[in-house]
């Protein structure tokens, strides 16, 4: 094998990583994903005399390993994604970062519509260097009588963010959806290089501002791996039940929506407020409903005395309780169940072929979770149950939420009350000059990837994130195929996924 094999959470010398010519780099990718690995990040890297460099990394599951490779391309490279379509948004990424084109990708297009890293170089032949706004290209056409098109946002109704939805539709049957995204660019990738800056935590925190432990927890781990700290027991535990909490909070507010999708509003109303009622837990534990400012490198910002942890219990089990009531209700209603099942539906074959990541993939039968295949704190010592179906239709991706809400409360539970003494958080060092980690986290909606390189003298090079929905938008393109357009909000909030996240 021409790719280096290490651990999760390992700090590796960034020279580590093979560079091979390009069709070795090819074979090497396409043959890990072959034999059941998934690709976790492939990226640019720029290199001195403007040269770019790409890395992949990709996870073997199975065997709780990572493996990594790169090549120097030049202006091109023969692309990846004919063979494996997972690799199809990164590749997209890339010719847009960085002006290296993939030849022969089969749907090459930009993907978050902002300049290029490399001045003057476009993948795209086109001579303006002004990045195009946001979905103003050639879109997919289905020809033929009785086809029409229906363009969706980019504004929407309702306080939501924005991204734009074209349909080419027979009647009310979905032949094809497009969906183009890029309105929420920050250039975040780029903010983070020579960091950690005082700022740099703040951008974890509003990556996905939905998933601020998740992505947090990652970005900390990152760091505490590459200046060799060791993060106290307590702030452990604590960081665990932070995240669960995100993890509570989010699937009861998307069964609540799912509900309202098909006007079923006594689950909907209860799990509107239960969601607040999760959030207000997380304030407990720091003042931010969202967690902001608990997840600290070191530990957490904020310890807990024995009020607040009878107080964070007694609350847990009343939501809960509420939780169950509303939730089991859509099971036994046959209205609701007739809305779910075979809505939208998704074969593990594809879920496994697009790379899908989450709850998305996991309601499909494709049993992948980082909490047990690459734990990470706590995680190590008290593993969860994973939580699967296999139907991939809309109802699998609820219930599949509903079974990882019995189990993070259980979770929960057993972390407060066995929660080890000691202090929260421990001082943390200069990082580790010309090294690389890959930290991965299970966040709410499925793996957060952070790939972090740093320079001689021990800032980042190179932080590339990979947001769960990077990976999930695909899926629901073809899920909606051959639906009728009527279900594309109950589809669209099966997965709900991050705009922000996806476009960083």
């Amino acid at each position: 094998m021409s790719m280096l094999v290490f651990r999760h959470l390992e700090k590796i010398p960034a020279a580590q990583i093979p560079v091979v010519p390009v069709d070795s780099f090819r074979s090497s990718v396409l043959g890990a994903v072959a034999e059941g690995c998934r690709i976790v990040a492939f990226h640019g890297t720029p290199l001195p005399a403007d040269a770019v460099r790409l890395v992949a990394i990709v996870a073997d599951d199975s065997a709780g390993e990572l493996r990594a490779v790169a090549a120097d391309p030049g202006e091109s490279y023969p692309a990846l994604t004919p063979d494996c379509p997972q690799a199809g948004g990164f590749e997209r990424e890339i010719a847009e970062q960085w002006g290296v084109k993939p030849v022969g990708h089969p749907w090459l297009k930009p993907l978050r519509f902002h300049r290029s890293c490399r001045p003057g170089r476009d993948a795209w032949g086109r001579t303006e260097q002004a990045a195009p706004a946001p979905s103003v290209m050639d879109f997919f056409r289905v020809g033929g009588e009785g086809i029409h098109e229906v363009a969706v946002g980019p504004v929407h109704a309702g306080i939501i963010e924005p991204g734009h939805f074209r349909f080419q539709c027979h009647g009310e049957q979905v032949l094809h959806l497009e969906i183009s995204l890029g309105y929420q660019h920050r250039g975040i990738e780029r903010a983070l290089t020579g960091g950690p800056h005082p700022r740099t935590i703040h951008h974890m925190e509003t990556l996905a501002g939905d998933t601020t432990i998740g992505h947090s927890l990652a970005y900390v781990h990152a760091l505490e791996t590459l200046a060799g700290c060791r993060v106290p027991a307590r702030a452990q535990a604590l960081r665990a039940v932070a995240l669960e909490l995100e993890r509570l909070a989010n699937h009861t507010g998307d069964l609540g929506a799912l509900a309202g999708d098909i006007g079923f509003l006594p689950t909907s109303s209860f799990c509107g407020r239960l969601r607040g009622d999760f959030l207000n837990m997380t304030a407990l534990l720091c003042g931010s409903r969202f967690g902001r400012g608990f997840v600290r490198p070191g530990g957490t910002a904020f310890d807990v005395d024995a009020a607040l942890l009878a107080e964070l219990r007694q609350r847990l089990d009343a939501a809960f309780r509420d939780v169950a009531g509303a939730v089991n209700l859509l099971w036994e209603t046959a209205s609701v169940m007739s809305r779910f099942e075979n809505t939208g539906a998704l074969s593990m074959e594809t879920a496994i072929e697009l790379g899908l990541v989450g709850p998305a993939a996991r309601a499909c039968g494709s049993e992948i979770d980082i909490r047990r295949d690459f734990p990470s704190g706590i995680y190590r010592f008290a593993q969860l149950p994973l939580s699967a179906f296999d139907s991939g239709d809309v109802f699998a991706r609820a219930y599949v939420r509903w079974l990882e809400i019995q189990r993070s409360v259980e979770f929960i539970r057993g972390q407060l009350a066995s929660l080890p003494g000691g202090a929260v958080r421990a001082s943390c060092g200069p990082l580790a000059p010309g090294s690389s980690v890959v930290s991965l986290q299970e966040g709410w909606r499925g793996e957060i990837a952070h790939v972090a390189t740093t320079d001689a003298e021990g800032r980042f090079a190179r932080y590339k994130v990979v947001d769960p929905s990077f990976h999930n938008w695909m899926g629901l393109a073809l899920a909606l195929r051959n639906q009728e357009i009527s279900d594309f909000p109950l589809c669209n909030k099966s997965f709900n996924l991050s705009y922000c996240g996806h476009d960083l």
